[in-house]
């Protein structure tokens, strides 16, 4: 299995959208648009982060596109992000896309916030080097409630 990141393509959009509206991805990430099913706002999103110096990488394994990762956010408070067609977890792949984001970005410190629930998520931070910092509560679009929230940093 060969994990490869590039710069986002246009034609990554739609698959990005597909997967991005998982019921069950959905609610493991919590922390989603208020309608992840709003292809305009959808579409005005990444216009938007695409027009800015945020780095935007598709995740491929074996040339498929598989999900998302990226580094945004104001220097000194950058956050990472990716997320993962469900039908590839558990392969490691998040694990090996994250850490080659973060060999990208060389910037530190870099911030990451997962749902408190999700072990997968937080898993694959902490092999990535992540340390739980703070534990913080949010509304979780995804799931209609305020949650318990983990917030992770990964230092020089």
């Amino acid at each position: 299995m060969q994990i490869a990141l590039r710069e986002v393509h246009d034609s990554d959009l739609p698959v990005f959208f597909r997967q991005m509206n998982d019921p069950e991805s959905l609610r493991m990430a919590a922390f989603t648009p208020k309608d992840p099913a709003d292809r305009d706002a959808f579409d005005a999103h990444w216009k938007r982060i695409r027009a800015t110096d945020d780095v935007q990488r598709t995740i491929l394994v074996d040339g498929d596109v598989v999900g998302s990762a990226a580094v945004y956010g104001e220097p000194g408070e950058r956050e990472v992000t990716y997320w993962i067609d469900r039908a590839y977890w558990g392969r490691g792949i998040a694990t090996a896309a994250l850490r080659e984001l973060v060999a990208q970005v060389p910037e530190r410190p870099l911030y990451a916030r997962a749902a408190a629930d999700n072990a997968g998520s937080l898993r694959v931070l902490e092999k990535c080097g992540f340390r739980v910092t703070a534990r913080a509560s949010g509304y979780a679009n995804a799931r209609g409630a305020e949650i318990a929230e983990v917030v992770l940093t990964l230092d020089a």
